[in-house]
């Protein structure tokens, strides 16, 4: 028979077992809610909504991330998010913004760098090729191939990763590499919950390798 000191011990130990799964399971709904609020905006609203939308996006997302500070996927979420909001607002009120959005992507890759299958190096290195260099911003080519290159170990057969492998390779005049990269983007498997995600990008992938037939003639 169980002491009373052990009986509350046991006590204490089923009821973190029973919040910590629900913990989890309600921050995997807050970060999909993100996601397909994410893709939304970006692959169905109208351009002229997409700054505003983003905006108040932002800052639902960082809510999200202070609510789960020790996760990584609501830090990658809101990385993506706050450099969407970023690439729709331009000019040089944005960098703030995109300088946020990379600090969010650098923690998340400090408290797990496979988290979304490496989404935070795919993300910061698609910052880094598309920021301005010195003195302007943190663009640095170097970077963003290595991080590229890190987001696609993790995720090799990814969307996203070779789509921005292939847009990379694209604007250093890599044609032919542009090109496998996308192909193999357009190959990549469906993500389950991400139809208008994977239909939008698609359709980027797929304007692109118009682009890069025509470099290659």
């Amino acid at each position: 028979m169980w002491s009373k000191p052990m009986k509350r011990i046991l006590a204490t130990l089923l009821f973190v077992a029973t919040c910590v799964p629900a913990a989890h399971a309600a921050m995997e709904d807050d970060v999909r809610k993100l996601q397909g609020d994410w893709a939304n905006i970006k692959y169905v609203a109208p351009k002229a909504d997409q700054e505003k939308s983003f905006e108040a996006l932002t800052q639902a997302a960082a809510a999200v991330r202070e609510r789960y500070p020790t996760r990584a996927e609501p830090m990658i979420w809101y990385g993506i998010i706050a450099a969407s909001y970023a690439g729709a607002k331009g000019g040089l009120g944005a960098l703030s913004i995109v300088k946020d959005a990379k600090k969010s992507l650098e923690d998340a890759i400090a408290v797990d760098r496979n988290a979304l299958d490496g989404s935070a190096y795919t993300s910061l290195g698609s910052l880094y090729y598309q920021v301005p260099g010195w003195p302007i911003g943190f663009g640095d080519d170097k970077k963003a191939l290595e991080m590229l290159e890190m987001g696609l170990a993790v995720n090799p057969n990814g969307i996203d990763p070779n789509y921005f492998m292939g847009d990379y390779l694209f604007r250093k005049g890599d044609y032919a590499g542009a090109r496998a990269a996308l192909t193999k983007a357009l190959a990549a498997p469906a993500r389950p919950g991400r139809a208008v995600a994977d239909d939008g990008r698609r359709k980027e992938i797929e304007d692109l390798l118009a682009k890069v037939r025509e470099k290659l003639g």
